[in-house]
């Protein structure tokens, strides 16, 4: 489907994992992609080639969230790809994870999981909007983590900011015909969560406790960020889509 041809897109964290997928689709429905990532040059490599080698248009943006000027490399080397066009679609998934507990989160640690997963999104947008096109979109990838009590309460805070960040945003722009949603995954496999590949039994439990019977695939949130990002949703804004397969809802009978 080339819903999107003609469209341009930022895609941050978008080497691997969830943010692979999402660029893959995007380019897949039209759109040239920006593949941002931090330091991994192989992956990004590995990800523009693969929407290349599928047909579609990519090129790969180096900049690493939560260090002084990232946001500055950032745009440079996005203006620089972009050429005279302007954006059409940002997509915020880079995220880092703080998988400890609260009695052994260090300051420093809590200062950089809230910089790469709440500042860094908040002025890329303030940066993003003089470039977005009116009737452009916003999607912001949060989790379900914010409504599931669980350890890693740092990273947990900050996804409740994005929840908050989309929601007030879509009130501010909506003027211009931008929409912002948030889209909250499940437990998804991806490199950030390893531990479903070294403990099999985990992921089965996790597995027993979805209502559709499995772990998520960074696919099922590409296809839903892809129709946010679609004309279909242009009449859906300050929305937080949950794509968890159902998690957590209840006992299993």
């Amino acid at each position: 489907m080339a819903y999107l041809t003609g469209k341009t897109a930022l895609v941050t964290g978008a080497s691997r994992g969830i943010g692979r997928a999402i660029a893959q689709r995007l380019a897949a429905d039209g759109a040239l992609v920006a593949v941002h990532y931090g330091s991994n040059d192989a992956a990004a490599r590995e990800t523009v080639l693969a929407i290349e080698q599928a047909g579609g248009q990519a090129f790969a943006v180096r900049a690493e969230l939560g260090r002084p000027g990232d946001v500055d490399t950032l745009f440079a080397g996005l203006t620089v790809g972009l050429g005279e066009r302007p954006l059409d679609i940002l997509v915020n998934n880079a995220a880092i994870g703080a998988p400890i507990p609260v009695e052994k989160t260090t300051p420093e640690l809590f200062e950089r999981v809230f910089a790469v997963n709440v500042q860094a999104p908040f002025f890329i947008i303030q940066r993003a909007l003089p470039l977005l096109r009116d009737g452009g979109r916003i999607i912001n990838i949060s989790s379900s983590a914010t409504r599931i009590a669980m350890p890693e309460i740092a990273y947990a805070m900050t996804k409740g900011a994005v929840d908050v960040l989309g929601r007030s945003l879509a009130n501010t722009v909506g003027d211009r015909g931008i929409t912002v949603n948030t889209v909250a995954p499940g437990v998804t496999e991806t490199d950030m969560n390893a531990w479903l590949r070294d403990l099999p039994e985990a992921k089965a439990g996790i597995a027993g406790a979805t209502a559709l019977g499995r772990v998520g695939q960074p696919e099922d949130i590409a296809d839903v960020v892809a129709f946010l990002a679609s004309d279909q949703a242009r009449w859906v804004t300050g929305h937080l889509l949950e794509a968890t397969g159902g998690i957590f809802l209840g006992p299993r009978m």
